[in-house]
């Protein structure tokens, strides 16, 4: 993981941003963009060229072997799987950065994120939010909010299940929880799944890049809260509970 710690540590020298006018942040950003428009186009034709291979052998007439096409369809897999991995690393060097930091309602970032987030039918979101906001860029509101309910869907073990977002103000914190009723997780493993591109079942069960939790913990500490996992009351279920600073 020596990359990704160079990657981490690059990020993290950079100072939190407030203000979308910096100049050394729009240097940066444009940096980004430069490296993530020219390496994902490569990825692209990755995903596409096999694609197209395969469509001119059987205009052709040629019938593709059984062991190609599961070699193609592998290769799609895994490229698919990088996309999404330089996407995720992409989200987490923007996070803190070029965005204005402001009060978001949370009842209005969780309805804009289940815009984008397909809850399967049987599972239901409960909110219990106060009437709350969070002092942070939006950008960052959204991404925690969506890693957060992602994976407490990606990881549930049955066809229906509850999430519940509550949030309360405490000890001079924003103290906002998001639990289930999933299998939860093992004590053992509960730091170890905050790490980047971490995976505790294999990528062939559960599809994902490993960095949702990556990505809650640092648009936490960044703004000098922490995320972490609660004790649970029963053997199934998990609680993750994220403490933000309250800003007047």
């Amino acid at each position: 993981m020596k990359v990704w710690s160079q990657f981490n540590q690059a990020v993290a020298n950079r100072a939190p941003a407030p203000v979308e006018s910096d100049p050394s942040d729009q240097e940066f950003e444009k940096f980004i963009y430069l490296i993530s428009h020219d390496v994902r186009a490569s990825v692209r034709a990755l995903i596409e060229l096999p694609q197209w291979i395969e469509e001119d052998l059987l205009e052709e007439g040629r019938e593709l072997p059984a062991t190609v096409t599961r070699s193609i369809r592998m290769m799609n897999t895994h490229t698919f799987r990088l996309d999404r991995m330089l996407n995720d690393l992409l989200v987490h060097s923007r996070i803190s950065r070029m965005q204005t930091f402001r009060a978001n309602d949370l009842n209005a970032a969780i309805d804009t994120v289940l815009e984008k987030v397909t809850v399967p039918e049987g599972f239901k979101i409960e909110r219990e939010l106060n009437g709350h906001s969070v002092y942070m860029g939006e950008r960052d509101v959204l991404t925690m909010l969506e890693a957060s309910i992602s994976n407490s869907i990606k990881h549930h073990d049955r066809e229906s299940g509850t999430i519940r977002i509550s949030a309360q103000v405490g000890s001079g914190e924003l103290i906002l929880e998001i639990s289930d009723d999933g299998p939860g997780i093992d004590p053992e493993y509960r730091e170890k799944v905050f790490e980047a591109m971490a995976m505790l079942q294999p990528r062939d069960e559960v599809e994902g890049s490993g960095m949702g939790l990556t990505h809650i913990r640092k648009i936490a500490e960044d703004c000098g809260g922490n995320a972490e996992w609660l004790d649970v009351d029963t053997d199934r279920g998990s609680r993750l509970e994220i403490r933000l600073p309250l800003y007047s």
